[in-house]
Formats: C-alpha cells, sequence, structure tokens
C-alpha cells in the first residue's frame, strides 16, 4: 500500500509516481484522479458545487474583457488565486477593481491560470482545518492569520488553536473529501453567516501543526485507515479474481508481443 505524500511543487511528476503504482497492481491510498482533481482549484469547485456544496463564490477569467464581469459576481476585496498552489502559496487579495485588473496582468503575463474568488469579510482572516481519514474527522484546528496577514496559514505565521467540530462543519468536510474520491485529506472551511464554506481540499495535508495544535496521531491514524483499505482491497479481489485479471492481461500481452517479435 502505498501513501501518496506529494509536493505541490511536484505534482505533475508526482501522480506519474502514482500512476505507476497503480498500473503495476500496487494499492495506492488516494488515487492519482482524485489527488489531480482537489489539486485543480477550479476543478475542484465546480465538483463540490455539482454536489450543492457551498463555497465561496468562484469564478474564472481568462482576458480584460472578461475581468468588470467578473468582479461584477464576486465584488472587492477579490481573493486572487492560481490554480495550482498550497500553504497560501499563489493566493493574494486585491482591494480595488485597478489592483485586480494590474495583478491578473501580471500573472497573465506568466502564462499563469488563474481564479478569482469572493473574500468572506466574517471570517476575519482565519479558517478551519479538519483532517478526514475514511468517513470521518480526526483532528481539527481553527487557524487565525498573523496581524497584517489574510491567509491563516500555519506556514504563513497563523496560530492553530484545537476545536471540537460543529457537526454541520464535520459532514460538510467528510462530503468533500467523498467528492473528490480522496481517503485522506485536510479540508479547510470558513465560517460564514450561512454555514460552512470549502475553501480548498489537500491531498497532502501537513501534519506537524495540526498533530500539535490537537494532540491527535494523525499520521498513525492515517496508517492504521490505510491498513484496514489495503485488508479490505485485498479480500476483495480474493472473492472476485476478475479485478486482478484487468491488470495482468497488458503485462501478458506485452510479454506475447516481445516472443512474437523475437521469433519473427
Amino acid at each position: 500500500m502505498v501513501i501518496p505524500r506529494i509536493g505541490a511543487s511536484i505534482t505533475t511528476y508526482g501522480l506519474a509516481v502514482v500512476r505507476q503504482f497503480d498500473m503495476m497492481g500496487v494499492q495506492v491510498l488516494n488515487t492519482a484522479i482524485a489527488v489531480a482533481r482537489s489539486r485543480d482549484k477550479l476543478r475542484a469547485m465546480q465538483l463540490l458545487t455539482k454536489k450543492h456544496i457551498d463555497v465561496p463564490t468562484t469564478v474564472c477569467a481568462r482576458t480584460p474583457d472578461a475581468v468588470p464581469v467578473a468582479l461584477n459576481l464576486i465584488g472587492t476585496p477579490a481573493i486572487v488565486k492560481l490554480q495550482q498552489g498550497s500553504q497560501g502559496i499563489g493566493t493574494m487579495i486585491a482591494e480595488t477593481p485597478q489592483a485586480v485588473s494590474s495583478l491578473l496582468e501580471t500573472l497573465w503575463a506568466m502564462g499563469q491560470d488563474i481564479i478569482l474568488q469572493e473574500y468572506i469579510a466574517e471570517s476575519r482572516g482565519r479558517d478551519l482545518r479538519a483532517i478526514v481519514v475514511g468517513k470521518r474527522v480526526i483532528a481539527a484546528m481553527r487557524r487565525q492569520a498573523k496581524s497584517g496577514e489574510f491567509r491563516s496559514n500555519l506556514h504563513r505565521g497563523g496560530l492553530g488553536v484545537r476545536v471540537d467540530l460543529d457537526p454541520r462543519y464535520a459532514a460538510t468536510a467528510v462530503t468533500a473529501v467523498k467528492v473528490m474520491g480522496l481517503e485522506v485529506a485536510g479540508v479547510d472551511m470558513l465560517e460564514s453567516r450561512s454555514g460552512p464554506k470549502i475553501l480548498e481540499i489537500n491531498s497532502s495535508p501537513g501534519l506537524e501543526g495540526i498533530e500539535r495544535t490537537s494532540g491527535i496521531d494523525v499520521a498513525g491514524a492515517i496508517i492504521r485507515h490505510a491498513e484496514r483499505v489495503f485488508e479490505r482491497r485485498t479480500k476483495k479481489r480474493a472473492r472476485d479474481p476478475a479485478l486482478d485479471h484487468e491488470r495482468r492481461p497488458r503485462r501478458m500481452r506485452s510479454q506475447e508481443e516481445r516472443r512474437a517479435a523475437n521469433r519473427s
């Protein structure tokens, strides 16, 4: 069983490695498809809204002409995000329409794909991080951004405090991870007047901060869950040999083709 831990800077390479393990018949906890789905911020928001999970209003703009229309939907201040990124990297705030346009022009010139999100003022620079393992939240904390910073990530100097998660927020986090097709993930949520809003789903969440804050052995819980998943999938394959044959013929055919080529 492989437990993928892929840094944001090596997403493409990491996904290739995970796919290779999968093609070799090695079980992986979070599949490459699920990880890629969660890493694409726009795709993740699309899938969540399709399942009626609340997220901040999110739009995509590709040309200067589209910016006024986008800002009519989300207003200002606006959150500007790179479609790939974690730990708050690539997440910026623009206070005015002019600032949004200037920032987007710079990012577009650099070949970056971006999304715009509404700024949830009542969150006041704080969010909730929940670690979902299997179908339950095993640890949660509230993160508060340091003074002068709107990003609450611990890597950006935010402060983490252990919380007992409201059942609505716990249920939303579990459902969001299920929509992504992940077994393990960190879910970032905003506390809005209308309830939980999913901000991001991280398939390789940092563990040090939440373990220190919550006092819970999150890594141990992930390993124990991986062992249960491995056992469950192994038993399923034993009951249905066809599941193994789905992988075997590809390898057998390639061997037969090599033999045929050698004979010719």
